[in-house]
Order: structure tokens, then sequence, then C-alpha cells
């Protein structure tokens, strides 16, 4: 086998090898339920928001009347990424108001959500 040769099968090799890396799936947050999110309400308390939502992932210690709720999905090799976002603002103790994706946006995370768990966005 001369040089050429095997400095072709080198870089066959090495193509071959590079197309087998695994690449893990990327969560990082809260995972937001729709139905869960729909159901918190002006007027509940910090513990019910807890109770609904979980513990918020980023709370402010400078403004302690946010609570901002992410959600980050990568899975594998896909380009796409699921994310979410939903904010409670507080009045002291009760939900003041409530920053969530519209009735379409939820379904199309939805529906993207179901695709990257079947493993069908690459």
């Amino acid at each position: 086998m001369n040089i050429f040769q095997r400095i072709i099968t080198g870089l066959a090799m090495a193509a071959l090898v590079s197309a087998c890396v695994y690449r893990i799936n990327i969560q990082q947050g809260n995972f937001l339920d729709q139905a869960a999110v729909d159901q918190v309400k002006s007027g509940m308390t910090r513990s019910q928001v807890r109770y609904l939502l979980g513990t918020p992932m980023v709370a402010d210690p400078f403004v302690k009347d946010r609570w901002d709720y992410i959600y980050y999905l990568k899975k594998g090799r896909s380009r796409h990424v699921d994310a979410r976002r939903v904010t409670v603002y507080f009045d002291g103790e009760k939900v003041a108001s409530l920053d969530k994706p519209t009735d379409a946006e939820a379904a199309a995370q939805d529906a993207s959500a179901r695709q990257i768990k079947n493993g069908r966005t690459y």
C-alpha cells in the first residue's frame, strides 16, 4: 500500500469515526406544563405558585417580586431548541400578573416538544 492510499484510507476512517460522536441531550430549567401555567391566576400566594410550577429557575435577590421560570431542551444532534419562559410578578405575597406565551405560542411549543421527544427534528 503506497503513501497516498494510506492517507486516503486514514481520511476515510477519520470521517467515519467523527460521524459516530454521541451528543447528549441538554435540558435545563423547569418543564412548564401549559395546563399548570394556565391555573396560575392573580391573587394566588407564592406557595400556591410554587406548588403548581415548582421552584423558580431564577429568583432575583434584588427584585423579590419577580420569579422567572425558564425551560430549555436541545436533543442530541438536533439543531432545534425547545425554549419556554414564564414570568410571575408579585405584589407582596400575591400574584399581580403573569407573563406567559399566548395560546397559539403554547400550542406551537407543545407540538415542538412532541417532535423533539419523538426524535424527528434533525
